[in-house]
């Protein structure tokens, strides 16, 4: 685990408090979100939050709910092919990774993200997956996971976003994986970890969680 221990409430950024505004009204008019499992969203910092990937508005509408911290995802380097676009997902503390080479950079970057107390997103399918429910994960999040050693919390998307048509969004009981964790870095401890992820959150979505509007 991490030593240095985050405060009960991380101070708010001016840029991130903004996109949460706008995700926010996004969620009560044209993009309707609904939320389930808040109170396992309220877990302590440091941990490491992975999702599913559905739409761009992911990463908004997962850090909206999590209402204690500012999440610092993980994105692809495709995301920023402009200076402005790359200044504002700094701002909302993107860190950027190259997903077709070992970027080991932007597995430092992730590491360091949580020894500092922080919350970190990571979408563990790598892409968008808008018809299909962790039927391919990378190896990259699992690796992250077991030198970061910290409790993942696993979230379910139900659907992309579409026009007035709710979306829900649920949190998960944390994931203990500190027994991999001192099985050491591998190959096989990284699948375990990705079975582990992969449970957790189909469990979400096999217990119907989240359907009630």
């Amino acid at each position: 685990m991490s030593e240095k221990k985050a405060s009960k409430r991380e101070k708010r950024t001016f840029w991130f408090t903004m996109a949460r505004g706008f995700t926010w009204l996004l969620g009560h008019t044209i993009y309707p979100v609904r939320y389930s499992g808040r109170a396992y969203a309220d877990l302590e910092a440091p941990f490491i939050l992975v999702s599913n990937h559905k739409h761009w508005l992911d990463p908004l509408i997962i850090g909206t709910g999590i209402l204690k911290y500012e999440v610092r995802f993980l994105g692809k380097k495709e995301l920023v092919k402009t200076k402005i676009g790359e200044w504002i997902l700094g701002k909302l503390h993107m860190i950027v990774v190259d997903r077709h080479n070992s970027d080991l950079k932007a597995m430092r970057e992730c590491v360091q993200v949580v020894r500092d107390g922080h919350v970190l997103g990571i979408f563990p399918e790598g892409t968008r997956c808008p018809d299909t429910l962790l039927e391919h994960m990378e190896t990259g999040c699992a690796f992250i996971a077991l030198r970061a050693k910290v409790p993942l919390l696993p979230v379910l998307i139900d659907r992309p976003c579409k026009l007035f048509r709710p979306v829900h969004v649920t949190y998960g009981p944390p994931i203990d994986i500190s027994d991999l964790a001192a099985e050491g870095l591998s190959a096989e401890t990284a699948e375990k970890v990705n079975e582990r992820i992969r449970a957790g959150i189909l469990a979400l979505a096999d217990s119907g969680a989240g359907k009630q509007v």
